[in-house]
C-alpha cells in the first residue's frame, strides 16, 4: 500500500512521482504475464508464442523507459504503488486461471489488457505537467495501442471462422465488460444467495403467501444492494469497463431477477405446487448460469456447472434445514 494511504486513493489525486512508480509496476506485471502466456502456447502455437514474447520485450522496454524518466526527475528510490491502492483501477487476473483456457480466452485478456494499458497512459498525460513526462506517456499509449491490434491478430491467424473487424471485436469486448459480467455476477447473487431464505422461509411457514414476501423482499434488497456496489466500486473510466450507472442497473436488475425466479411461483396458493414449480426454475437458473459462463466467459461448461450447481445444491439444503428446524 502507498505510505501514509488507510484507503484507496482515487486516480485523480496521483502526483506525477506515484502516477510513474504506478505505471512501472504495472509494466513489471504486465511483462510477467505476456512471458507467462508465451511459454504456455510455444508448444502448440509457436508463432502466436513469438508475438507474446515480443510484447513482453516491449513491456520491458516500456518499464526501462519509465524508470529512466522517474531517475531524471525524481531520484533513484521509486515508491511501491500497486494496482490495488488505486481506486477503480484495473486489476490483472491470476495468470493460472486463464492459461489453460486456450488462446481465444488467452488472446482476449492480452487484448483487454492493452486497452486498459492505453486508457491509464492517455489519462496519465492529460494529468501531466511535465512535458518530458506528458510525451513518454502520449508515446506509451499509442504503443499500447497497436498492441491491441496485435493481439486481435492471433485470431484470424489461428482460430476458426471468419475474421472479425477490429470495431465488431472491440464492440463485443464492451459489450461484455459492460452488461455480461456485471449481469452474470448479479444473477448469480441473486440466484442463489436468496434460495436459502426463500426456501427456509416456505418449509417453516408453509405459507405460499408468506413465502412469497420473504422472497419479494430478500430480491428487492439484494438488487439494490449489487447494484449500488457494482456502480461505486469503479467509475469505468480506467478499465474500459463502461458506464458505472448502467453496469449498476444491469447488476441490480439481474440481481433481482435471480430472486425472483424461484420468489415468483408462491403466488400459486397451493403451497407444494408452489414449491415445485419455484424447485425446478431454480434448476434452470443455476443452469443458464453455467451456460453464460461457458459462453462469454470461456469457462468449460462441466466445470461451471460443477460450481454452480453444486453450491446452489449446499445453499438450497441449507435453506431447508434451516426452515426445518
Amino acid at each position: 500500500m502507498i505510505p501514509g494511504f488507510s484507503t484507496r486513493r482515487p486516480f485523480s489525486q496521483l502526483t506525477e512521482q506515484q502516477i510513474l512508480a504506478l505505471a512501472i509496476g504495472a509494466e513489471e506485471e504486465d511483462g510477467r504475464i505476456y512471458a507467462t502466456y508465451a511459454e504456455a502456447l510455444r508448444k502448440d502455437y509457436p508463432n502466436s508464442a513469438a508475438v507474446f514474447d515480443a510484447m513482453t520485450a516491449e513491456e520491458n522496454l516500456h518499464r526501462t523507459r519509465l524508470i529512466e524518466q522517474y531517475r531524471k526527475r525524481f531520484g533513484e528510490t521509486i515508491p511501491v504503488v500497486r494496482r490495488e491502492d488505486i481506486a477503480g483501477f484495473y486489476r490483472r487476473k491470476p495468470v493460472w486461471l486463464i492459461e489453460n483456457l486456450g488462446l481465444d480466452r488467452i488472446r482476449r485478456e492480452a487484448a483487454l489488457m492493452e486497452k486498459q494499458a492505453a486508457n491509464f497512459y492517455l489519462l496519465a498525460a492529460e494529468r501531466s505537467t511535465s512535458a518530458d513526462i506528458r510525451q513518454l506517456l502520449g508515446d506509451l499509449a499509442a504503443e499500447e495501442a497497436n498492441h491491441v491490434r496485435s493481439a486481435h491478430s492471433l485470431e484470424e491467424k489461428h482460430l476458426s471462422g471468419e475474421a472479425r473487424s477490429e470495431e465488431e471485436k472491440t464492440a463485443h469486448l464492451e459489450f461484455v465488460l459492460t452488461y455480461v459480467q456485471p449481469g452474470l455476477a448479479g444473477l448469480m447473487d441473486g440466484s442463489v444467495s436468496t434460495l436459502a431464505p426463500v426456501f427456509a422461509a416456505a418449509f417453516a411457514t408453509h405459507s405460499s403467501h408468506e413465502t412469497f414476501l420473504v422472497g419479494l423482499a430478500a430480491s428487492i434488497g439484494a438488487g439494490i444492494s449489487m447494484g449500488l456496489t457494482e456502480a461505486l466500486a469503479d467509475d469505468g473510466v480506467l478499465t474500459g469497463r463502461g458506464s458505472p450507472l448502467k453496469r449498476g442497473v444491469v447488476c441490480g436488475m439481474m440481481t433481482a431477477i435471480g430472486g425472483l425466479g424461484h420468489a415468483l411461483p408462491y403466488l400459486i396458493p397451493d403451497f407444494w405446487t408452489a414449491t415445485i414449480v419455484a424447485m425446478v426454475i431454480v434448476a434452470l437458473e443455476l443452469w443458464a448460469i453455467a451456460w453464460i459462463q461457458n459462453r462469454y466467459m470461456d469457462t468449460p461448461f462441466l466445470r461451471a456447472a460443477l460450481q454452480i450447481v453444486v453450491g446452489g445444491a449446499l445453499v438450497f439444503a441449507a435453506g431447508i434445514l434451516i426452515g426445518n428446524a
